[in-house]
């Protein structure tokens, strides 16, 4: 009896230490994977427009527009904010037809999935399609960083070159050089 308590009692702090950097290792992981799953947004349209404003020095990156149900396409609006030459909206994308049993594409196969990237200053509008629901994934980044929209600035990394200052030139005589 005596021989166990004394095993238990060698095992027990390690365990506890184990058991410590376990928790504190799991906390940092699921900190990080919450922070970065955050990123990405996804919105599901059926009765109201969706408008993204997409500032300047920032782009919007579209992986996912798909549609279901409907008989017309939903389609991703762009108007670029201070471009006087073409102004105006032009359609950049449209949805992805998950349900293909009604409308006129009833019979066409399956889509490929696009994806579109939009350079700010521009605002994107993707109207509601009667009888339609559409989801559109979609994240905000800025153009220095390229991570999240917000704000900050690149730190450029420094680079060393082993390049000599100056290089020794041979000669065949070699000339004696007064030492003050």
């Amino acid at each position: 009896m005596q021989l166990a308590k004394t095993k238990t009692a060698c095992i027990s702090p390690n365990m506890k230490i184990f058991a410590a950097r376990c928790l504190i290792a799991l906390v940092i992981l699921a900190a990080a994977s919450f922070a970065f799953a955050g990123q990405f947004k996804s919105k599901i349209i059926t009765t109201q427009a969706l408008v993204i404003t997409v500032p300047d020095d920032h782009f919007l990156k579209i992986t996912n527009f798909s549609q279901q149900g409907g008989t017309d396409r939903g389609v991703v609006e762009v108007t670029l904010q201070g471009d006087t030459e073409s102004g105006g909206t032009a359609n950049v994308l449209t949805a992805t037809r998950v349900d293909l049993s009604t409308g006129a594409n009833s019979q066409n196969a399956p889509d490929i999935t696009n994806r579109v990237i939009i350079a700010g200053p521009a605002e994107v509008r993707i109207r509601p399609i009667v009888g339609a629901t559409l989801v559109i994934t979609y994240r905000k980044e800025n153009e220095g960083t390229g991570g999240g929209g917000g704000g900050g600035t690149a730190t450029p990394i420094p680079v060393i070159s082993p390049t000599p200052g100056a290089t020794a030139t041979p000669s065949i005589f070699p000339i004696p050089t007064p030492t003050p």
